[in-house]
């Protein structure tokens, strides 16, 4: 059931993340035919201020006690730090074994890995954190590609505006997709977004860390719509076929195919975002021959299909080509 969520704030607790949970679940919709959810913020120390990671201050109305209380326990995003206060990992851990839905939002991740609430749980949270949260909870099944996760009784959200995907997703479990869609449209929202956290990172370029391959790779680089063989970049390298694909591994951690189509899903994201040309256009610019095979490997790097990509990432005029 979601009649009551308790959102737990801490200092340099991130507003915005925040104000996610506030607007989802703590204004009155009952006019648009919401029921009615009974939402507290939740401090350490109710009626003092807690600062913000902006500068701004929020205070809390209640004390840690509601966690006892609630049907959904939400963390928002805060500042990562090697040591929580032990009243509140308490306060989680207590809500989590009476049965509470335990919400957290962008960061706010680390606050329930910390309380050893998503031990063995599929879990994710922002792509920025990815390394930092893999080393503190080895355990944790991380899916970084992800918007949310829900997991049972553990919903866990990407960065930011990933948070309104996770609440509203919860919202729909919990309430039915009309409070959801309703919830949604007053905030201006989709009910719910296609992909994952890949469309929003910017792909790494592999590098390479020797220099006998640079000349080949910058060649590469220079002539993506060209197709390439294993056999004609080791007879530019001037090395055997196989010489160079096991140099080519060492020196840029993967392989001559795998390299080639990260690099041509990348200059196909630039001409995405910044041109107006077709996708089957493209899909020959950048060496794939076919606007499938563009699809194909594009959604499997990216995480989403080129249209939709560029739906949400043209610089250039609503009218692009499709």
């Amino acid at each position: 059931m979601l009649r009551s969520v308790a959102a737990v704030v801490l200092d340099d607790v991130a507003p915005f993340e925040l104000g996610v949970l506030c607007e989802v679940f703590g204004l009155d919709r009952t006019a648009d035919g919401v029921p009615p959810i009974d939402f507290r913020i939740c401090g350490q120390r109710p009626g003092e201020p807690v600062r913000t990671s902006v500068g701004m201050q929020v205070v809390p109305g209640h004390g840690l006690d509601e966690l006892s209380r609630a049907d959904v326990v939400a963390v928002p995003a805060a500042r990562i730090r090697d040591d929580y206060p032990q009243d509140v990992l308490d306060g989680l851990r207590s809500a989590a074994a009476r049965g509470a839905t335990m919400l957290s939002v962008c960061s706010g991740a680390f606050l329930l890995g910390a309380a050893g609430l998503l031990d063995g749980r599929r879990c994710t949270t922002h792509w920025f954190y990815v390394s930092d949260f893999r080393h503190r909870f080895p355990t944790a099944e991380l899916d970084p590609d992800v918007l949310y996760v829900d997991d049972g009784d553990v919903v866990t959200s990407a960065g930011t505006a990933a948070g309104i995907d996770a609440c509203l997703h919860l919202v729909r479990r919990e309430l039915g997709s009309t409070a959801a869609t309703r919830i949604a449209r007053r905030m201006v929202v989709p009910p719910q977004r296609d992909g994952g956290q890949r469309q929003f990172i910017d792909l790494p370029v592999p590098e390479c860390t020797g220099e006998s391959l640079e000349p080949v790779l910058a060649w590469m680089q220079e002539t993506l719509d060209v197709e390439h063989s294993v056999a004609a970049l080791a007879a530019r390298a001037q090395m055997s076929p196989r010489t160079f694909a096991r140099r080519f591994v060492a020196e840029t951690g993967t392989t001559p195919n795998q390299w080639l189509a990260t690099q041509r899903v990348l200059h196909a994201r630039r001409l995405l975002e910044d041109t107006e040309l077709g996708i089957e256009q493209i899909a020959r610019e950048c060496g794939f021959g076919s606007a499938s095979l563009l699809r194909h490997h594009f959604r499997r790097i990216v995480g989403v299909t080129p249209r939709d990509y560029r739906r949400a990432f043209a610089r250039t005029a609503d009218s692009v080509p499709q």
